[in-house]
């Protein structure tokens, strides 16, 4: 048995992004192309959560130890799922087998993003720059296509030391590197092992008493299932990813505010208020607020959203007018919405939150019990395809928090 905090040495002078506290995500941007730096919210996984720069994983190869855990080898996964780069990945199957499978998940979205900023990339940057240097590069050889390669090796085995929070403004991000033998490693959100670095070398942190022949778990960040999808090409089985998440888009809470309005004064005053959220920066047309098991992890974003869209008319114009700092410290009390802080919403805040979880619901094709009872009958899920369980994972985690949060504030 290995003990705990046994450091396994990996190579010298490599780093990996390690696992940090969940920070709230970016309510104004949805994930783009995974590349080091700072993206908008999604491991790079997120910066905020923690990660590594994705690349697709689908299955094949055993992880480190005897285990037989999830299947997601490293050395099957140069296509990165979000950029159709091989016809095995879910996320790179023709747009309408995505939709189908993957629908109100957010992954769909996320794909097209990704192709748009590739495309664009390559178009404004790496042509221009492949003209200026004729001699050295052919445009009909160092193809879009290639280029898209060149992408999904890096982001499928390449590391990223995070900076600190003070210094990511000043310094900028910092460029990955390769750390080709911890690939060996499978995630799961119950790791038992962690990725550390030094200025001296990397080591392999066992984090709990590990057995002979159990498998040797590392973690590539607090990751959601769809976040997995998207960047590995799988997913954990309900309940293993406790890290798992689901969103409620911005603008549905908006449109879930509008339906309630009764008359046309009430629905400009929705506007109104919407538009004084977006000045604040706590709404966008593209966010999302992210629901986790335990917690909202938009909490300020969607507390806000919450009280600022359920004021009356006079309510809104004394809040508007009001000094800024007058309510920190009732703000600062009611910013953790936990499970329980859920349940003890005012009333409308609870009707306007519970309208909108059922306006996201409606978004998936099917129901919470349809797809529990595929779960639960053996015989049909195993003739499921590959990509039909893993979407399927993805789909009923999300569904079970929506559905915990319709409990919490019915």
């Amino acid at each position: 048995m290995a003990p705990p905090h046994r450091a396994v040495p990996i190579a010298g002078g490599c780093r990996q992004q390690r696992p940090r506290e969940r920070r709230r995500r970016s309510p104004l941007r949805l994930p783009g192309v995974v590349r080091p730096g700072r993206g908008a919210a999604e491991p790079q996984g997120p910066v905020e959560q923690g990660g590594r720069c994705g690349g697709v994983r689908h299955g094949g190869c055993r992880g480190a130890g005897a285990g037989r855990g999830p299947v997601h080898c490293a050395a099957l996964r140069a296509a990165v799922p979000a950029h159709q780069l091989h016809p095995g990945a879910l996320a790179g199957r023709p747009e309408d087998e995505r939709r189908r499978l993957l629908q109100g998940t957010g992954i769909p979205e996320a794909v097209e993003k990704d192709l748009a900023n590739i495309h664009l990339e390559y178009s404004s940057i790496i042509v221009p720059f492949m003209e200026s240097h004729p001699n050295v590069f052919d445009p009909k050889l160092h193809t879009l296509e290639l280029y898209k390669q060149l992408v999904a090796f890096v982001m499928a085995y390449s590391f990223q030391e995070p900076l600190e929070e003070e210094d990511e403004d000043e310094k900028g991000p910092n460029p990955p590197v390769m750390v080709p033998v911890a690939d060996i490693l499978n995630h799961v959100a119950n790791h038992n092992a962690n990725l550390e670095y030094s200025p001296q070398c990397l080591r392999m942190v066992t984090t709990q008493p590990i057995s002979k022949g159990q498998e040797i778990f590392n973690t590539y960040g607090q990751m959601a299932n769809w976040q997995l999808l998207h960047m590995y090409g799988f997913a954990e089985p309900y309940p293993s990813n406790t890290n798992d998440t689901a969103d409620i888009q911005m603008v549905t809470v908006r449109t879930a505010a509008l339906r309630r309005a009764r008359s046309e004064v009430q629905q400009r005053l929705v506007l109104e208020q919407w538009d004084f959220l977006c000045q604040l920066e706590m709404v966008g047309e593209e966010g999302a607020f992210v629901l986790g098991w335990d917690e909202v992890l938009t909490e300020e974003e969607l507390s806000v959203t919450l009280k600022v869209l359920c004021m009356s008319e006079e309510e809104f114009k004394e809040y508007k007018e009001q000094d800024s700092g007058e309510d920190d410290s009732e703000e600062d009390e009611n910013l953790t919405l936990s499970n329980e802080a859920l349940s003890r919403l005012k009333p409308p805040c609870k009707q306007l939150l519970y309208d909108s979880v059922l306006l996201t619901l409606e978004s998936y094709r099917s129901d919470l019990k349809a797809e529990q009872d595929l779960l639960h009958n053996k015989e049909a899920y195993e003739k499921l395809s590959q990509r039909e369980q893993q979407a399927l994972h993805v789909r009923y985690g999300q569904k079970r928090i929506l559905h915990q949060l319709l409990e919490l504030v019915h």
